[in-house]
């Protein structure tokens, strides 16, 4: 079929904190939805945004115990990046630190930017 959504997954590592999480994103035409898992695949955290007009909304589906800055943060860069609705869940076993954040973002965001440029 051609208008099946198109599924990545890759593998993220944080070099400073040796952990390990699985980045799946699926993307639609009019959004994504994005899943980082640490260890076994598993629902966590759900963060939503939508990018319309240059206003970006977003609402926290699932709240998170530890990241939820950071959860709503990747929902909306990656909704004004795709310009429109991302869904981001993240499940993690503790706490993520500032490496483990830079690491799941800059993955992210290279895989949209090299998403983005297939579409060209």
């Amino acid at each position: 079929m051609e208008n099946e959504p198109e599924v990545l997954v890759t593998r993220i590592a944080s070099q400073s904190t040796s952990r390990y999480f699985s980045l799946s994103m699926t993307f639609f035409q009019n959004g994504c939805f994005v899943v980082i898992t640490e260890g076994q695949p598993r629902i966590g955290a759900v963060s939503m945004a939508i990018s319309t007009s240059n206003k970006i909304n977003t609402a926290k589906v699932i709240p998170s115990k530890y990241d939820s800055i950071f959860i709503n943060s990747l929902a909306e860069k990656t909704a004004s990046m795709i310009n429109g609705i991302s869904l981001v869940s993240l499940y993690s076993k503790s706490q993520l630190q500032l490496d483990d954040m830079k690491a799941i973002m800059e993955e992210v965001m290279n895989t949209i930017r090299s998403k983005s440029h297939e579409k060209q």
